[in-house]
């Protein structure tokens, strides 16, 4: 269990027999009130918020949550099968679970999986990773003037926008937390 102090932005704690992280958080002490602490909490299952407030006598449940390696293996309809580093069990996330994780995933792909009683509750991305170009239209010689790009599809379906001399089969860095092109792969 733990206090009002330990409500800080990060923090996972349990409400309703699910795990929150803390996104946000506001600390209030009024004149002749205790102090309020109110957060603004994520849902680590289903990706949902909550705004909670906390007052001086409650008490907060941490979550007892663990982090491990695991491998994408495969998808099977809306289902994206994983295996654990550690001891080769296989689970399963839906589509929907992923929030649109499942366009950076291939074969092989290390992620990172949240443990939360012993169930896998959440996948986390490398802040970047490698994909090769599929398919690149040509760029147009002479439309250069400014920041002039070109939708490129990768190797995973995801479609996004590069520099206009990016073409078939080159391998692109992609920042998975905005999407967006980064650089081009050393090979």
């Amino acid at each position: 269990m733990g206090s009002l102090s330990d409500l800080k932005v990060g923090k996972i704690v349990v409400v309703n027999s699910e795990p929150y992280q803390i996104v946000a958080n506001q600390h209030i002490k009024v004149a002749r009130g205790g102090a309020v602490v109110k957060t603004k909490l994520k849902n680590l299952v289903t990706g949902n918020t909550l705004e909670k407030s906390f007052s001086g006598s409650d008490t907060v449940e941490l979550a007892d949550t663990s982090r491990r390696r695991a491998s994408y293996l495969y998808v099977q309809g809306e289902d994206y099968f994983f295996m654990d580093a550690a001891d080769f069990e296989q689970f399963q996330f839906n589509k929907k679970e992923l929030n649109g994780m499942e366009q950076y995933l291939k074969e092989g792909q290390e992620v990172d999986v949240m443990i939360f009683n012993d169930k896998p509750v959440s996948v986390s991305l490398p802040a970047k990773i490698t994909l090769q170009v599929v398919s690149a239209p040509e760029g147009v010689k002479g439309n250069s003037a400014g920041a002039v790009t070109k939708v490129v599809i990768l190797e995973t379906g995801l479609e996004i926008r590069t520099p206009l001399f990016i073409k078939k089969d080159d391998k692109l860095v992609i920042n998975t937390e905005t999407g967006e092109y980064v650089e081009r792969a050393q090979n």
